[in-house]
């Protein structure tokens, strides 16, 4: 039986490495974009090119039945920067898929889209989100919450603290999901051709209202065997002063840029009711304790924590 064809863009970054292992696992074979060489792989065949180079996204989309859309940038210094990485390439990866005559896209966004004033980020997502949806394809968006599991290395810096037994928090709520669920949730969609067609979802672990920052950081403890936190609110005011002080010092390099700050500080990223996929399709399956204690098992192996 000929295997079906799955092309992706992020293959390489973390929430890509989760789901190429499900993809292929699933019995697809995956076409993937990669900017530097990569090991032999069965089920993968390694497309060496870049966003921007539309010769190595025709090749990526030969002969595929869907393209999934993973790619992305979370943390560059300029708007500019961020419609490049975000809007302009998402239409590259479109014209890709038209000139292959691949009709089905899976297109993973962020939830910062629902808020495109806050942020550069999420005006970039949002306005990937809308070349997304006047594309003509059989599209469906998926709007991820915090993610976390092994090889993360954005929440890494909240573990390492609350194993210290503190932890600096914003205020308000949050909405997270485990990367091995959402790489599930993203190679079913990859397979669907029916009801999750023009769907935009916010998928999440299932938690109702989501988290406070401060419930979250409280499990991670748990996790890395801390049962007493304390944790320090971080407000607004205080986080987009770091976000100045962070760029001033380390300029290209800072990691909390006033960009970042602005978005850190939104008081509500918990996934919006009615926005999950249909239950026939998709629902979180591994509870956040034992996922975070997994995640907090794969640090330790590798030294990171």
């Amino acid at each position: 039986m000929t295997r079906r064809v799955l092309a992706m863009t992020g293959a390489t970054g973390f929430v890509g490495r989760a789901t190429i292992q499900q993809a292929v696992a699933a019995g697809w074979h995956v076409r993937a974009l990669t900017r530097r060489a990569q090991p032999d792989r069965d089920g993968v065949t390694w497309i060496k090119g870049a966003l921007e180079d539309t010769d190595s996204l025709a090749e990526m989309a030969a002969g595929a039945d869907v393209v999934l859309h993973i790619a992305g940038v979370v943390n560059v210094p300029t708007r500019a920067a961020f419609e490049a990485g975000n809007a302009t390439a998402t239409a590259n990866v479109i014209d890709a898929a038209r000139g292959a005559g691949v009709t089905r896209m899976v297109h993973v966004s962020s939830l910062a889209a629902r808020e495109p004033a806050l942020s550069n980020y999420g005006w970039s997502k949002e306005r990937a989100e809308a070349v997304v949806m006047n594309s003509g394809l059989d599209w469906t968006i998926v709007r991820p919450p915090a993610v976390f599991g092994p090889g993360d290395t954005e929440m890494l810096d909240m573990f390492r603290m609350a194993r210290r037994g503190i932890a600096l928090v914003p205020n308000g709520r949050m909405s997270a999901i485990y990367v091995d669920e959402l790489a599930r949730l993203l190679v079913t969609l990859a397979a669907d051709r029916g009801a999750s067609i023009g769907g935009v979802y916010e998928p999440d672990d299932g938690t109702p209202d989501g988290w406070s920052h401060r419930d979250f950081a409280r499990a991670v403890a748990r996790a890395v065997g801390r049962q007493r936190l304390s944790t320090l609110a971080t407000p607004a005011l205080l986080l987009k002063a770091g976000g100045r002080i962070d760029t001033l010092l380390r300029r290209s390099r800072a990691k909390l840029t006033p960009d970042r700050a602005r978005y850190i500080a939104h008081p509500d990223w918990v996934a919006a009711k009615g926005a999950c996929p249909p239950a026939d399709l998709w629902r979180p399956e591994c509870d956040t304790d034992s996922a975070l204690a997994e995640t907090v098992r794969w640090y330790r192996r590798e030294g990171w924590l």
